[in-house]
């Protein structure tokens, strides 16, 4: 489809399609106009991708369709109630994380969209590229629900990184993250500890990565404003939530980017910039009047 200029993203195109060949006009319109940037960093992201699910890719790849399969359903019923289905982090545990076969079918899928999502690649090349490296020498960095890896072990992997620490309310999450890092080759040492960041010891960080979990709450104001308090001063957060997202297990509906800027500057935090990467193949404007997913990140600073 692409190449082989690219020859690891395009062998893992093809057995993406091998199990899900009705994918095959999505992966087109992700693949086909993408810019070399664009195309290179994906190419780079399946090495850390095919260590972390081994001889288990197969297995992956039908995940991934299993998900898309079940996020249609949430779509439908988001398009016809104009709401999500849970409001209660009680329901979703119930229905959704108590499932332990449900949960690793979720999180298999959730990690090949890193791929196969355009917002969701656009995210981890900003993080690494913009946030990541503009963080200070040797700085000492937090991720609050690590779950697939990929964004701790970016941040292990930066040259101006210190000390690396996820905390997780999960111990089945815990160790699922410790598996991938440990396949995916985190370059330095890390630590992850079973925390609730509500209930954590005081501590400050130079960096806290804040990814997908505010859409997961009740009450994502009183987490932005933890995070507040866990940043040293001069400390960079980096928060990303979608908008307009329907999920099993999503609970706090923002319906534009400018909801969740509004709601980090009432933290406490000065923004120092923006990212909204609308879902692929759609420009910012149609997302927008359509009501799209857009992933939004928003890069904050405690002064």
């Amino acid at each position: 489809m692409i190449g082989s200029d690219y020859p690891t993203l395009d062998a893992m195109i093809t057995q993406q399609l091998n199990v899900f060949p009705k994918h095959e006009k999505h992966l087109t319109r992700r693949y086909g106009t993408a810019a070399p940037a664009d195309l290179a960093f994906c190419e780079w992201l399946c090495g850390p991708i095919v260590r972390a699910t081994g001889a288990r890719l197969p297995v992956y790849l039908d995940d991934y369709r299993w998900l898309c399969g079940m996020l249609l359903e949430e779509e439908l019923f988001f398009r016809r109630e104009n709401r999500y289905r849970l409001s209660t982090f009680a329901d979703a545990d119930r229905t959704v994380y108590a499932d332990r076969v449900f949960m690793g079918r979720y999180l298999n899928g959730l990690l090949m969209t890193q791929l196969w999502w355009q917002n969701h690649s656009n995210v981890l090349r900003y993080y690494r590229d913009v946030f990541l490296s503009g963080n200070k020498q040797n700085y000492k960095h937090l991720e609050i629900g690590p779950g697939h890896g990929l964004f701790l072990v970016l941040a292990a992997s930066a040259p101006n990184a210190g000390s690396i620490a996820g905390w997780d309310v999960s111990p089945a999450s815990i160790a699922a993250t410790q598996e991938a890092m440990v396949a995916m080759g985190a370059p330095r040492p890390f630590k992850l500890s079973l925390l609730n960041m509500f209930e954590a010891p005081a501590e400050q960080f130079d960096s806290v990565t804040f990814s997908e979990v505010l859409e997961h709450l009740e009450d994502p104001a009183s987490a932005l404003a933890g995070i507040c308090k866990l940043l040293a001063p001069g400390g960079r957060a980096f928060i990303h939530a979608p908008v307009n997202s329907p999920a099993p297990d999503h609970l706090w509906l923002f319906r534009s980017p400018e909801e969740i800027v509004d709601l980090v500057e009432k933290s406490g935090l000065v923004i120092e910039d923006t990212l909204f990467a609308p879902a692929t193949g759609a420009t910012l404007e149609t997302a927008r009047k359509k009501a799209l997913t857009i992933s939004t990140v928003v890069v904050a600073r405690k002064t």
